[in-house]
This record gives C-alpha cells, sequence and structure tokens, in this order.
C-alpha cells in the first residue's frame, strides 16, 4: 500500500464498533464441531453409502481375479498374452532413465499433491453437496457428507458446514475454509509451477516417450496387461526404458487430462472468470465446474492409492531405486531416501494443522504475499454475464449473522422509513439518503450468478441503485482508495460486521446497491433494506443490511486491518474474485 496522507483520519462512527481479533484460532470462540456422515451418493431417488464400496470392491477383487485366471487358461487368451506382452511393442524406449530433475519433481508433486487434497477436502467440507444445476436447491444434490437440510427453521450455509479430523483436514475445524483455500491456491500454484517445469523438461528430453502413447497397439496391449494384473502373475517389468501400456495410459490420463481438468474447473468456479466468460460460464456454471472438479480429485486420489499399492506389491527395491536413486540394478540405494522422503511428507502432514491453528495470521499473510496478486489480477476483470429469468434460483441459501439490535427491530417495523444511509469519508459531499431517495434514483435490474466462498451459489434478479451513481453524488477524492460498507449485523465474535472494496469495484457496471431482489423488496433474511452487488468478488463481500458507506485512504486502523470482518476473524482475503 502506498502511504497515507499526513493527516489523522476520522473514521465513520460506526468505525469504533469494529473489533480486533486473535492472530490465532481461539478454539474457545470458533464454530462447536459438527460432525458429518459418511459420504453418499444419489443413485435415482435412493441415497447410497459409499462404504459399500469396500465390500463390493472385494468381491470385485476377487471375481477379476478368477475371471483373469480363468481367461489365461485359453489359449486363445495366451496366444493374445504373448503377441501383446504388454508394452506397446513399436512404442520407442527411453534411454535417459530416471533423471535428477524427474526424480525431484516427482517428490514435489507428492508434497504438494498431500496439501491440495486435504485443503480441498477442507474447502468441500464447508458446503458438503455437491450438484449438477446452478442452484444449490436442497434436495438436488448428488453427492453429501451432511444429513438433509432440516425443514421448519433458518438453516444457513454456515449452519451446513462439517468438522473434519484434524488429520485429514487442513486445519481440520470446521468452517475453516478461510485458511483452508490459502492453502489449497498456494500449493496448487507451486504444483502449477511444477507441472510446467515438468512438462518443458519432458519433451526437452525423451522422457515424454514414457508417458505419451504413439501406436494403437497400446490398446490391445493394456488389455493384456490388466489380464496379468488381474491373475496375479503380473507382466515383467521394464519401467526403466518403458512403462507397460496400462501405466502409459494411467499416467497420459493424469498428466494431460486430469491435471489440466482440475484447474480449469478450479478457475471455472471464481465469479470474475465465469462472469466473463459469457455461455462457456453458462454451461461450465460454477456447480458444473465443481463436479468435475471433483471428480478430477477423485481419480488423484485412486492413482495415487493404486500408484502406491503397486510400487510395493511390483518391487519395492526396483521402483525405489528408480524414482529415488535414478539407478537400475538390485541394491537397495534408492530404499534410503525414498524413506527419508517419506518421512517429510509424514512430518509435513501432522505440523500441517498445529501449524496452521497456532499461526493462522501467518499463513494468511503467506498466502496473500503468494497468490494475492492472482487474485487482485482476476478484479480487473469486468463482469458482465448475465443471465434469464428462467435461471433464476427457485432457493437461495441464507447466510450470515442476523442483526440483533432495537435499532434494527425498530427500522424492520416501521419497514424501514426512517432508515438513512450515510456516505461519508473522503468525499466531497457527504450525504445522506432514504430509502424512498434510493428508489427515487436510476434503477438498474440484473440477473446474475451469486458466488459463496463456501461453495454453493444461486441465481437471483436484483434491482438497485448503480454504485457509480452514488460515486457521482458524493465525489469521493483523489484519496480515497477503498469504500468500506458498514453493516447493522453484529459479526460471529461481536463487533460490527464490514467490508471493503477497491475503488475500481465500485466503477463496475454491475455494481449496484439492491433494495429488490426477484422483483420484490429485498427480504430481511437476505439484507434488507440494502446489500451490495458486487459481481466479480466472492459473497462475503456483499455487506448486507448496510447502514453507511465511507470512503477511505487505506483500512489498516479499522478492525484488525485485514479489510474486513472475516478477513479479520476468519482470516479471509479481501480481494477474493477467486
Amino acid at each position: 500500500m502506498t502511504d497515507t496522507p499526513n493527516v489523522v483520519p476520522i473514521h465513520d462512527p460506526l468505525a469504533a464498533k469494529l473489533s480486533g481479533a486473535d492472530d490465532r484460532i481461539l478454539l474457545s470462540h470458533w464454530l462447536p464441531p459438527q460432525q458429518g456422515i459418511v459420504p453418499r451418493i444419489r443413485v435415482g431417488r435412493r441415497w447410497v453409502s459409499t462404504l459399500w464400496a469396500l465390500p463390493l470392491g472385494f468381491a470385485a477383487l476377487v471375481l477379476v481375479v478368477a475371471l483373469a485366471q480363468s481367461l489365461r487358461e485359453y489359449p486363445d487368451v495366451k496366444a493374445f498374452i504373448v503377441r501383446h506382452p504388454g508394452i506397446a511393442q513399436s512404442a520407442p524406449s527411453v534411454n535417459s532413465g530416471f533423471p535428477w530433475w524427474l526424480r525431484l519433481q516427482h517428490f514435489l508433486n507428492m508434497l504438494f499433491m498431500m496439501f491440495i487434497i486435504r485443503a480441498g477436502i477442507q474447502i468441500l467440507a464447508d458446503h458438503p453437496r455437491l450438484y449438477w444445476k446452478r442452484d444449490c436447491t436442497p434436495g438436488t444434490d448428488w453427492f453429501r457428507f451432511q444429513r438433509p437440510v432440516p425443514t421448519g427453521r433458518i438453516w444457513t450455509a454456515k449452519d451446513d458446514s462439517v468438522t473434519l479430523p484434524k488429520w485429514l483436514g487442513i486445519p481440520g475445524l470446521r468452517h475453516s475454509i478461510g485458511l483452508a483455500r490459502w492453502w489449497h491456491f498456494s500449493t496448487n500454484m507451486l504444483w502449477t509451477v511444477n507441472g510446467v517445469v515438468f512438462y518443458v523438461m519432458l519433451f526437452a528430453t525423451d522422457q515424454w516417450r514414457r508417458l505419451v502413447p504413439l501406436t494403437w497397439d497400446v490398446f490391445p496391449s493394456a488389455i493384456s496387461t490388466a489380464i496379468q494384473y488381474g491373475s496375479l502373475d503380473f507382466p515383467v517389468d521394464q519401467g526403466w526404458t518403458r512403462y507397460n501400456a496400462l501405466q502409459q495410459l494411467a499416467y497420459f490420463a493424469t498428466v494431460f487430462i486430469a491435471a489440466p481438468v482440475s484447474i480449469a474447473t478450479g478457475l471455472l468456479q471464481s465469479p470474475a472468470i465465469s462472469n466473463r466468460l459469457g455461455w462457456t460460464g453458462r454451461v461450465l456454471n460454477r456447480q458444473v465446474a465443481r463436479s468435475i472438479h471433483f471428480l478430477s480429485f477423485s481419480w488423484f486420489v485412486l492413482f495415487i492409492l493404486a500408484h502406491g499399492v503397486m510400487v510395493f506389491v511390483t518391487s519395492l527395491r526396483e521402483n525405489t531405486n528408480h524414482m529415488f536413486a535414478g539407478v537400475q540394478n538390485a541394491s537397495w540405494s534408492g530404499f534410503l531416501p525414498f524413506m527419508l522422503a517419506m518421512s517429510v511428507v509424514a512430518g509435513a502432514w501432522a505440523a500441517a494443522s498445529p501449524v496452521t491453528i497456532r499461526y493462522a495470521r501467518q499463513v494468511q499473510h503467506v498466502g496473500k504475499f503468494m497468490i494475492g496478486w492472482i487474485k487482485g489480477l482476476a478484479e480487473w476483470w469486468d463482469p458482465r454475464s448475465e443471465l434469464t429469468e428462467a435461471d433464476i434460483s427457485p432457493y437461495f441459501w441464507p447466510n450470515g449473522t442476523m442483526p440483533a439490535s432495537a435499532e434494527f427491530d425498530a427500522q424492520v417495523a416501521g419497514n424501514f422509513t426512517d432508515y438513512r444511509l450515510r456516505v461519508d469519508g473522503l468525499v466531497d459531499r457527504p450525504q445522506e439518503f432514504s430509502l424512498a431517495d434510493l428508489r427515487a434514483m436510476p434503477k438498474q435490474e440484473q440477473i446474475t450468478t451469486h458466488f459463496c466462498i463456501q461453495g454453493w451459489s444461486g441465481v437471483a434478479k436484483w434491482g438497485g441503485v448503480p454504485m457509480q451513481h452514488i460515486l457521482d453524488l458524493v465525489q469521493p477524492s483523489a484519496e480515497a482508495r477503498y469504500a468500506v460498507f458498514y453493516s447493522f449485523a453484529e459479526g460471529g465474535e461481536g463487533g460490527r460486521y464490514y467490508d471493503a472494496h477497491r475503488m475500481h469495484n465500485m466503477h463496475h457496471a454491475l455494481t449496484i446497491l439492491a433494495y429488490e431482489m426477484n422483483g420484490a423488496p429485498v427480504s430481511v433474511l437476505h439484507g434488507a433494506p440494502l446489500r451490495l452487488r458486487c459481481e466479480n468478488e466472492l459473497g462475503f463481500k456483499m455487506v448486507k443490511w448496510i447502514t453507511a458507506i465511507e470512503f477511505v485512504h487505506d483500512f489498516a486502523d479499522l478492525g484488525a486491518g485485514q479489510g474486513g470482518y472475516n478477513e479479520d476473524h476468519e482470516f479471509y482475503g479481501y480481494r477474493m474474485p477467486i
């Protein structure tokens, strides 16, 4: 940030009601634990527990072994395996073994994937349901590890979050998505950089031959390999020069399909990106992208498990020699480096959650340093994508801590006739506007998708005053760099809820102060009398129950200085277009 003006800022009176925050996670102040359920998948109208995969998988494995062994008794199958022993015979060989750079990248990939997977599960636990439709209407999910949404009471998205074991999630606490996202995105960036280097080195050497099929013979050879593995009479390992066909197809799918799909579907869950891509963002909407992202994640988990098992059962000594020592012999030279690498991974696994809990603010700051600039770049994509009334969601998840004050209750009882929006700070013309004043101003309507940080989304038709019109009326000074929105509501730990936006966001064509939702006044549940819509940011930044807007040069002296209530108390980032 640039230097502030040489004056002591005099803030809006509500600034005094903001609260500080601890730099650690205080478990006594955190959201109480809530256990989820065993993951379930919808099959037709029935929900089936994934635990059925254990007995069914075991039965299938026994059946595969019996079938493969029976097939190998047939002369035609024996002849087929002789013709296709497992490696596509016309495939070129690799002459450089496993060079040091490949072995290093293999270790880094393993380390980064550990954090990506654990943080990804933690993110999913904040809205533990997956859908194929854009909206997230209860009962339309196809995967969940939470009970059905209860009826007869208000059930917010925050209520729906569940607790994970600390050894599984990062940090394993309920509704710790802010910290999980820093881990997920930061290690994703490192993993992506490592992957780009891997791609370059792969095709700059002969190593690509090990992964890329060059002949149609790979398919019958893969069938032959599957029969040999299934019969427990494994094919001869020639991995030093060529992978067998089944390995080659699995690695190709992982490296050249699953990895790019994971990156693309992760980015498509961003409001800034999705709202900029027009029909692509509508077809691959957030929930479709989220479901595909989960499926690619599942592929990686299964691949890692299968890969790990095969390392041990095919030849632990030779495999560790290849990947951890770069030699092809019968020694144990790769075993010690393998054990050291596993110790590093195990130590990092054990330390991740307790370190995150103890040093939560540092995790937030490191995350902002690593990927905050990327999020900043995404903010410059003006949101332009709008939908139609046919796209409006039948259900829109409620969220946030409702206002609980006599002042707000009086406003509700009086139908907000006495409501005044105060706009002050670094402006040439401080003003107050009644709700009637706001309704008399130019009105803008837009049908857009709401992207909650927790993962759910919903489409609504919003009507209100363009923020640009408010700027024209109050004339922010040249020193104003942020607009701070104060709410009638308090946050979960006390203190007034607020959030800061860069002035650039305030000029966006789809940034409005909304007083209508779906053709009717915004309900109290969803932010009456006034809420912000800023379509290139995640939902927590769209402050509900707005009572004042202050233009400031800096927000370091507001609250805990992080740019908003959730940024202060739950370690979010104040720039959240992704």
